[in-house]
C-alpha cells in the first residue's frame, strides 16, 4: 500500500485475532507499530519482533486512565500516532430477553465507550500535533443488520458506525480521515469461543456466505491497511464491508 512506510500505527486489541494480523500487516508494510491488549502483549511482541519496530502495553480501553497512558506510551515510542486502528472489542451470544443491564453495560464499555475514548484521545493528540492522520474503527456486518442473540453487540457496532461518520464530519477539516471496517464471519479465537461447534460453522458458511467460507484475519487486516493508506486518500466517513457476500443474501 502507498504511504504506510515509516508511519506510526497504534493497534488496539492488537494481541489476538484480527488485531495481531493487522499489526503484522503494518509491519510488513514498513510501518512502526504499537499494540495494546488486555493480555498477551509480551507474547505478541516476541512473535512479531523480527518483522520490524514494535512495542506495546497492557490496556483496558474502557478505562480513561488506561487510555491516557496508552496514548502517552504509544506517542513516546512512535514519535506521533499517524494511524489508529481502533480494533479492541468483545462479543458473546445471549438472547435478548435474557440480557441483564450489567451484561449490556459490560459489552458497551468495551465496544462503544472504549472505541470513543481511544478515538477521542488519539484525535486530540493528532490535532495538537498537526498530524494529518487516519483512523479506522472496527464495526461489523452486525452494525448493518440484526442477528439473533446479539442485541447488545449489534447495538454497539451500529453505534460505532455513527460514531465513525460523526468523527469524519468533525475531523475532516483537520486532515484526519475516519472510516470503519465491517467484517462478517471471520475465523478468530474470539469467534471460535462463541461458536465452537464445527457443524454449526460449516452450515453457516454454506447457507449465509456466498463465497462458501468464513473470512481470515489477514483479509480484514488488508482492509485496515488499505483504508489507512494513501490509496484511500479520498475515502472518508465510509464503511468497508469484508464479508464474502454475506450481506448480499436476501
Amino acid at each position: 500500500m502507498r504511504g504506510l512506510g515509516g508511519k506510526g500505527v497504534l493497534v488496539t486489541g492488537g494481541t489476538s485475532g484480527i488485531g495481531k494480523a493487522t499489526a503484522r500487516r503494518f509491519l510488513e508494510e514498513g510501518a512502526r507499530v504499537f499494540v495494546c491488549g488486555l493480555e498477551g502483549v509480551a507474547a505478541t511482541l516476541t512473535e512479531l519482533a523480527g518483522l520490524g519496530e514494535i512495542a506495546g502495553t497492557a490496556c483496558d480501553v474502557s478505562r480513561e486512565e488506561d487510555v491516557a497512558r496508552l496514548v502517552t506510551e504509544a506517542t513516546g515510542f512512535l514519535g506521533a500516532v499517524d494511524v489508529l486502528i481502533n480494533n479492541a472489542g468483545t462479543a458473546w451470544r445471549e438472547p435478548f430477553l435474557e440480557i441483564t443491564p450489567a451484561h449490556w453495560d459490560a459489552l458497551m464499555r468495551v465496544n462503544l465507550r472504549g472505541m470513543f475514548l481511544v478515538a477521542q484521545a488519539v484525535s486530540r493528540a493528532m490535532v495538537a500535533a498537526g498530524t494529518r492522520g487516519a483512523i479506522v474503527n472496527m464495526s461489523s456486518t452486525n452494525g448493518l443488520g440484526g442477528e439473533a442473540e446479539y442485541a447488545h453487540y449489534n447495538a454497539s457496532k451500529g453505534g460505532v458506525l455513527l460514531l465513525t461518520k460523526t468523527m469524519a464530519v468533525e475531523l475532516g477539516a483537520h486532515g484526519i480521515r475516519v472510516n470503519a471496517v465491517c467484517p462478517g464471519y471471520i475465523r478468530t479465537p474470539l469467534n471460535a469461543s462463541i461458536t465452537p461447534d464445527d457443524a454449526f460453522v460449516a452450515a453457516y458458511e454454506r447457507d449465509h456466505i456466498p463465497l462458501g467460507r468464513a473470512g481470515h484475519a489477514d483479509e480484514v487486516a488488508a482492509a485496515y491497511a488499505f483504508l489507512a493508506s494513501d490509496d484511500a486518500s479520498f475515502i472518508h466517513g465510509a464503511e468497508l464491508v469484508v464479508d464474502g457476500g454475506q450481506l448480499a443474501i436476501m
